[in-house]
């Protein structure tokens, strides 16, 4: 007799980067990033996920800092993909057709690659004013495992956000979320797991920007039951878990919530 499709996905490998960034220092975060994987990463992964901006910190200067798609980091990017043998994600300033996009690269290591443009610009630091947002919504795929990718303030609009149908198994969000709106960070993603009965990977960055704000990480990611797999707050992390799709299935099965979910639209 045939197995169930979900027997047929393995484990999925996770290494999240809890980075510290240099302020609006492409060269020297590449730099520092290539040292702390080569010497951090001791077993085979199958994604390495780096936090928002990660070449550059969050900054509102999109004019001296934006690269093109052929850039040096997306160059960089395609290079670590091929050293590891893994996907590689995180987000970078990206110039395109007159505009400035907070993109959100999944890069393969065969070279090609996917992307989400950040929808919800964050006013409070004039974001939406600088950048454009992105209209799609997108989930990618990874051994079988449908991924959908956000961004920081993305955290908050829980309808963006809707496990709508099963449609993804991992809501994958990167940020550069600062300490002093944490108790929001540890209260969000435990929610947005157990809404949509998805694990919740999310990576921040630690350390203080060039406007001195403090970043704390705790860096987590929780599962559809809202049970705690990995959590790091203040240091620099880098670290390798796995995830099972098993126990996604289990708890999905016990606990059918979704199937009573609300159907809506979005507009823009």
């Amino acid at each position: 007799m045939e197995q169930p499709n979900y027997l047929k996905i393995n484990n999925l490998k996770i290494t999240i980067f809890q980075a510290y960034l240099f302020w609006e220092n492409i060269d020297k975060n590449l730099q520092n990033l290539s040292l702390r994987l080569s010497s951090g990463v001791k077993e085979k992964t199958d994604l390495i996920i780096l936090p928002e901006m990660f070449n550059t910190g969050f900054s509102m200067n999109a004019a001296a800092l934006a690269e093109e798609m052929n850039g040096k980091t997306m160059s960089w990017m395609a290079q670590a993909a091929i050293k590891y043998e893994c996907v590689i994600t995180g987000s970078l300033i990206i110039k395109e057709n007159g505009n400035y996009y907070n993109r959100m690269i999944w890069m393969l290591p065969d070279g090609g690659f996917q992307y989400y443009d950040k929808r919800h610009l964050f006013g409070m630091s004039s974001e939406d004013k600088i950048y454009t947002s992105g209209k799609e919504q997108v989930i990618v795929e990874l051994k079988g495992w449908k991924i959908r990718l956000a961004i920081c303030y993305d955290l908050r609009f829980p309808v963006w956000l809707r496990n709508v149908d099963n449609a993804y198994d991992i809501l994958l969000v990167i940020a550069s979320w600062p300490d002093k709106r944490i108790p929001h960070w540890k209260a969000l993603i435990p929610a947005r797991a157990i809404e949509n009965q998805s694990y919740v990977i999310a990576t921040n960055r630690v350390g203080h920007d060039g406007k001195e704000v403090y970043h704390s990480g705790h860096s987590m990611c929780i599962d559809a039951f809202g049970n705690t797999v990995y959590y790091k707050p203040e240091d620099e992390d880098l670290y390798t878990f796995s995830i099972s799709y098993d126990d996604l299935v289990k708890v999905r099965s016990a606990f059918p919530f979704l199937k009573d979910e609300d159907h809506f639209t979005i507009k823009d």
